[in-house]
C-alpha cells in the first residue's frame, strides 16, 4: 500500500509537468506566427539600433550589437547603410580615407563610422534586404495564411538562385584578388559595362554605392530569397502547427483536461 502511495506521489508531478509542457506547445502552435513575427521584428530591428546608440553616445550598447551581428555578417562599411551622416552609403575610397587605406576585409569591417560620416547599420545591405523581406513577408502572410499554398521546391530554388550567383561571384572575385576588397571583377564590373556599352554611366558599374549594379543585385536577390523563404516555409509551418494543435487538443479531450 505504501509503495502504491509513493508511486502516486511521484507520478503527479510528472503528469503536471507533462500537462504544462503540452500547454506550452499548444500555445505556440496556435500563435506561432505572432511569436515568430515579433522575434523577427526584434532581430531585424536591432542592427538599426547600433547607429542610434552610437549617436546617443551609448557606445557600449552600440558596440555590443556590432559584435553580436558580426558573427552573421561581414559588416563591410562600403556595403552597409549609414545613419546620421551626409550619405546613406560610402564608397570604399571614402571609407579608406576615414579609416585606413587598406583592402583587408578584416580591417575594413571594424570601421563603424564617426561623427562626420554617421554610423553604420550593424549588418550589410544584403542582410537588410533579405531579413527585412522575411519580416514584411510574414506580415503579408498573416491575412493570406488560410489560402496560400507552399511554394513548389523548384520555384524556391529559382528564387534563391540570384543570391547564389551574386554572392558566389562576389566571393570568387575577392578570392581571385587574394582576399583583397575593391579590386576584383565584381568591383569594376567591366564585363557588364562592355556588355551594355557603358550605357548607364561609370557610377552604375563601379563599386557598391546606393543605386549601383552591385547594390541593385544585393537588394533584389535578398528580397527574392526572403519572399521565397516565407512562401515555402510559412505555409508548411501553418500545416504542421495546426496538426500539432489538433493532436494535443485530442489528447487533452481524451484525458478530460481543458485545453
Amino acid at each position: 500500500m505504501s509503495s502504491i502511495s509513493n508511486e502516486n506521489v511521484v507520478a503527479r508531478p510528472r503528469r503536471s509537468t507533462a500537462i504544462t509542457a503540452n500547454r506550452l506547445v499548444l500555445g505556440f502552435s496556435r500563435h506561432w506566427l505572432l511569436v515568430i513575427t515579433v522575434a523577427l521584428g526584434l532581430y531585424v530591428g536591432l542592427p538599426w539600433l547600433a547607429p542610434v546608440f552610437m549617436r546617443l553616445g551609448w557606445t557600449g550598447a552600440g558596440e555590443a550589437i556590432y559584435t553580436i551581428y558580426s558573427t552573421q555578417c561581414h559588416q563591410l562599411p562600403q556595403r552597409s547603410y549609414f545613419l546620421f551622416g551626409p550619405k546613406t552609403m560610402y564608397a570604399l575610397q571614402e571609407v579608406q580615407a576615414a579609416w585606413q587605406k587598406t583592402n583587408n576585409p578584416i580591417i575594413l569591417r571594424q570601421f563603424v563610422g564617426n561623427e562626420a560620416m554617421g554610423w553604420k547599420v550593424a549588418w550589410s545591405d544584403r542582410m537588410v534586404s533579405m531579413y527585412t523581406s522575411i519580416f514584411l513577408g510574414g506580415l503579408l502572410y498573416w491575412p493570406l495564411r488560410k489560402r496560400l499554398k507552399p511554394l513548389p521546391l523548384w520555384a524556391f530554388v529559382l528564387m534563391v538562385l540570384p543570391m547564389a550567383i551574386d554572392g558566389g561571384s562576389h566571393f570568387l572575385s575577392d578570392l581571385l584578388s587574394g582576399g583583397a576588397i575593391g579590386i576584383g571583377f565584381r568591383d569594376s564590373n567591366a564585363w557588364l559595362a562592355a556588355l551594355t556599352n557603358n550605357v548607364f554611366g561609370t557610377m552604375f558599374y563601379v563599386g557598391d554605392a546606393l543605386g549601383s549594379f552591385n547594390w541593385w543585385m544585393r537588394l533584389m536577390s535578398g528580397v527574392l530569397l526572403g519572399i521565397g523563404v516565407v512562401w515555402l516555409v510559412f505555409p508548411l509551418m501553418e500545416e504542421w502547427m495546426a496538426d500539432t494543435a489538433r493532436q494535443i487538443e485530442t489528447k487533452f479531450s481524451n484525458a478530460g483536461i481543458g485545453a
